[in-house]
């Protein structure tokens, strides 16, 4: 099947669904378990409904009446892949739309965005529609991320540029108050790193780093000198850490124990949005290194596998949130043309193995033979397609005859 068979077809199934749906991590939303207030109020009750809903291959979220909702960061990852159509369209590619429904598409999208917003805060802010408990620490549903955060200032970014709508610029340059004063600090032997939420103090590399690449896309529209220079502060704190292989360390908690396919991929798009935006190349080592060590490892090119982590193998977990991630970053990085063969084997594994062949939707996980078939709306079907939306661009951009169809 061709990539753009492949690509309208899962976005019939996502329109059908008005982008709403389940997700791997929103077991706490069962109305069953809420009425039961000794397990609600239990870390280790909630980190275990949390984990059997994600990994049960089984779909029970109807009998736990856990509903379908719309998710912030799903929501801005659809709007970013209708503004990619969108551009492409411009150049004449048939997706199934024309360019005034596009359009239509971008304003519904963008406006839902904006009421998803996280209330309360110095800037505007987003988070998860279900409450989250991690290892780690417990966050209540709609509690801002700078993770969801950054994404909906992306999207609501690439909407301005075709709306021209104040509203959206507004709210997304507003977003480094969010950053700069409600998020805490963790300080580094250079520079400092941002919490994942007001509510922790954790240092995950890839999620600083994405408060990064949100400061450097807003001082591309204000020239605030201050929020360029927090930008590199929490970019050099991160690439101090930085191994001499090229990895990078996940988080002060975890560090070097394992390296995994999509946030690192996270933090080579931010440090390249870094430079892009904020003129500035001192992080253009790093950048190379992180590349080279990503590429190398975290795929089986020639089977078109994305690894989850880079000591997995093909029999191990493989998830299309990396595949999709893959293509976002390497069309950021000016790669694609670079990696087509890789891009092609990706496609064709994803589309042979992991896409429903009646629905369009594509399967959560595979593992070895086993399939998780559960058709989660953020994680994968949003993820694949923004990643995919940027395939089409780049082929809008481009003589389609020398290019991967």
């Amino acid at each position: 099947m061709k990539r753009i068979d492949s690509f309208i077809n899962l976005k019939a199934y996502c329109e059908n669904e008005d982008f709403a749906g389940w997700d791997p991590y929103d077991g706490l939303n069962s109305k069953v378990f809420q009425a039961l207030p000794f397990f609600k109020h239990s870390a280790l009750c909630r980190l275990i409904i949390i984990q059997s809903f994600k990994r049960c291959p089984v779909n029970f979220r109807r009998i736990a009446l856990v509903p379908k909702g719309h998710n912030a960061k799903s929501i801005a990852l659809f709007l970013s892949g209708y503004c990619n159509l969108y551009h492409a369209l411009q150049k004449g590619m048939d997706i199934g739309m024309s360019q005034e429904e596009c359009f239509e598409k971008i304003r519904y999208l963008a406006d839902l965005l904006l009421s998803l917003q996280s209330k309360g805060y110095s800037g505007a802010c987003w988070g998860y529609n279900f409450d989250w408990q991690s290892k780690a620490f417990f966050l209540p549903r709609y509690t801002p991320t700078v993770v969801a955060t950054s994404f909906a200032v992306e999207a609501l970014l690439n909407a301005y540029e075709i709306s021209k709508s104040e509203e959206y610029l507004s709210a997304a340059l507003s977003s480094a108050n969010f950053i700069l004063l409600d998020l805490n600090r963790i300080q580094k032997k250079k520079g400092y790193m941002f919490s994942y939420s007001p509510l922790d103090f954790r240092a995950v590399y890839n999620a600083s780093l994405l408060g990064t690449k949100t400061l450097s896309m807003a001082y591309s529209y204000s020239n605030d000198e201050k929020i360029k220079m927090a930008a590199f502060h929490s970019a050099i704190a991160v690439c101090n850490e930085q191994n001499s292989n090229g990895s990078f360390p996940h988080s002060d908690q975890i560090g070097n124990k394992w390296r995994d396919n999509f946030h690192t991929a996270f933090k080579l798009e931010s440090l390249s949005f870094y430079q892009k935006y904020c003129n500035d190349k001192s992080f253009n080592v790093n950048l190379k290194l992180g590349y080279r060590y990503w590429i190398k490892n975290f795929f089986i090119k020639e089977k078109g596998i994305a690894k989850y982590y880079d000591t997995s193998n093909e029999n191990d977990t493989i998830d299309l949130h990396c595949i999709a991630q893959a293509f976002s970053t390497l069309y950021k990085l000016n790669k694609l043309e670079e990696q087509k063969e890789l891009i092609n084997a990706l496609v064709n594994w994803a589309g042979t193995y992991m896409q429903d062949k009646n629905s369009g939707y594509f399967y959560f996980q595979k593992k070895d033979r086993r399939i998780n078939k559960i058709a989660y709306m953020r994680w994968p079907n949003a993820w694949m397609f923004y990643g995919m939306s940027y395939l089409l661009l780049f082929d809008a951009n481009h003589d389609k005859n020398s290019q991967f169809y």
